[in-house]
């Protein structure tokens, strides 16, 4: 996306800045979202209304305030240059007492760069053991319970300055998850691939969910819920989680949608969030905001924190690898394609050959059947299965048959079949459906042919994250894990051993 031109404020004394601010009206909570809660990519000719917005959210947040860090703490933003946000979420909640202190329940970065080809997202786990500056080892979401966004700062930074590439951090968003709740309803939700049920009833000690498994739509406190549910999980899953929802919203929501509620949203971020000082001033926003219109028509890409769960089960913290951590940070700073590398011509033409079944699957064709009874009944349109499952996988009955609308209010029917795997909170899907253009099959990065079916190809760095087909009136797809378990090979062998149900 190209930057405006001819567009500046004219030049000169009080009359020049008063048209300047009226020309760059109305538009900073599209950034405070795309930053701060879903990084959703904005249109550069919607820079032209910031002045404006500024000044609501300005108002909304004055309550909360901003924080206040030293000179020296944040780095500062060079203009058109590439910048790091980090985004904490507190677990702070309205029935809390007022003595209790918050933790950071979310620690994300987004390096946003014009001159790579994606926008990167890296979730820190908050069970990872660190040295907290002044305070010794302990989880890193302690520093927040300690000293706040400016602790939890000091310490990340302290983190990645062990590796080859010292983070920069330019900006901090600190979010009430109730803003996140409320920010979802207005930009009216997120169409999310749930990988299982997430069921914890009320009176268990937990947070209470029921959402059932599927592409559907999620809204404010379902979305919220879904995001830092952690029961049965690791807190890889729950960051890859968080990531996986982002990477979807971003492809869902646009600029115009941001737009039409820029108001009543300006008002709604400044009310739930508090930033470093430099997010409360004109210039600094313009130049995020024409970074983020820059990044606009860049892919998310999601860089796993190399975290290292204890082979006790008595040991509760996370522990990483210094190799492994400078491999991810240089990823998370270079921004690279999460487009697969193209073909070799010896490869396209071997592609079409029939392929061996990977050592990762075995034959399991009677129990993809037993599945495929269960979503034929009232399903209008063929439903397909895998011969093929997994090593080690086991099917979560039932499978799955519901109805959902799609983005213009439009009746559609749907089935998932859900593969629990060995790891806590491990699961892949097979899903159908007779929504033929549903968001999340928007953009593949790449087609595959394979014994005479097409497949559309969806990639998360290197790794395979989506393996979908259409046949007729409905369209099918093979889900990777959370964590990306499945290799390519096996992707594809799941996608291209289903087969027709009663044929």
């Amino acid at each position: 996306m190209s930057a405006p031109t001819g567009e500046r404020p004219p030049q000169g004394g009080g009359v020049g800045k008063s048209l300047a601010a009226r020309m760059y009206k109305k538009f900073f909570i599209g950034s405070a979202l795309v930053v701060g809660l879903t990084t959703i990519a904005v249109s550069a000719a919607i820079l032209l209304q910031v002045g404006e917005l500024v000044d609501e959210f300005n108002q909304g947040a004055a309550k909360e305030g901003s924080i206040t860090f030293g000179k020296d703490e944040l780095t500062r933003d060079d203009v058109g240059g590439p910048q790091t946000i980090m985004i904490l979420g507190s677990d702070h909640r309205v029935s809390d007492r007022p003595e209790d202190k918050p933790k950071s329940d979310t620690i994300l970065l987004v390096h946003l760069d014009p001159d790579n080809e994606a926008t990167t997202l890296m979730s820190i786990p908050r069970d990872l053991r660190v040295d907290i500056p002044g305070r010794g080892t302990d989880r890193i979401n302690e520093a927040y319970t300690d000293g706040g966004p400016h602790l939890t700062l000091r310490t990340v930074k302290a983190l990645f300055a062990t590796t080859g590439h010292p983070l920069k951090i330019n900006h901090v968003i600190n979010i009430n998850f109730r803003g996140f709740r409320r920010a979802v309803d207005y930009v009216g939700c997120v169409y999310a691939d749930i990988d299982h049920r997430y069921y914890n009833p009320a009176g268990t000690g937990y947070a209470t969910i029921n959402i059932q498994p599927g592409y559907q739509r999620l809204c404010g406190q379902d979305a919220l819920d879904y995001v830092r549910f952690r029961h049965t999980d690791s807190d890889l899953v729950r960051a890859a989680r968080q990531q996986d929802f982002l990477r979807q919203a971003k492809a869902q929501i646009g600029a115009k949608q941001i737009f039409d509620k820029r108001d009543k949203l300006a008002r709604l971020v400044g009310r739930y969030t508090q930033t470093d000082r430099g997010l409360h001033d004109y210039d600094t926003v313009l130049n995020l905001l024409k970074l983020v219109a820059f990044s606009a028509g860049h892919p998310v890409r999601e860089v796993q924190f190399p975290a290292i769960i204890p082979v006790d089960p008595k040991d509760t913290f996370l522990s990483y690898s210094q190799a492994r951590l400078d491999k991810a940070v240089s990823q998370f700073i270079a921004g690279k394609s999460a487009r697969a590398p193209k073909e070799s011509s010896v490869r396209r033409k071997r592609r079409h050959r029939k392929r061996s079944m990977p050592p990762g699957l075995e034959r399991a064709t009677q129990l993809g059947q037993d599945q495929a009874i269960l979503a034929s009944k009232g399903t209008p349109f063929p439903v397909y299965y895998p011969k093929d499952i997994a090593v080690g996988g086991k099917y979560v009955n039932p499978t799955r048959v519901y109805r959902l609308r799609d983005l213009d209010g439009g009746k559609h029917r749907a089935y998932r079949m859900v593969v629990r795997l060995d790891q806590p909170g491990d699961y892949y899907g097979i899903q159908g459906m007779n929504w033929t253009d549903p968001p999340i099959l928007r953009d593949p990065d790449g087609t595959r042919t394979l014994n005479g079916r097409t497949y559309q190809l969806y990639y998360d760095g290197a790794r395979l994250r989506l393996v979908a087909w259409r046949k007729g009136n409905a369209v099918y797809w093979v889900t990777n894990t959370l964590l990306r378990t499945l290799s390519n090979k096996e992707m594809l062998a799941i996608a291209s051993s289903m087969t027709r149900f009663g044929r």
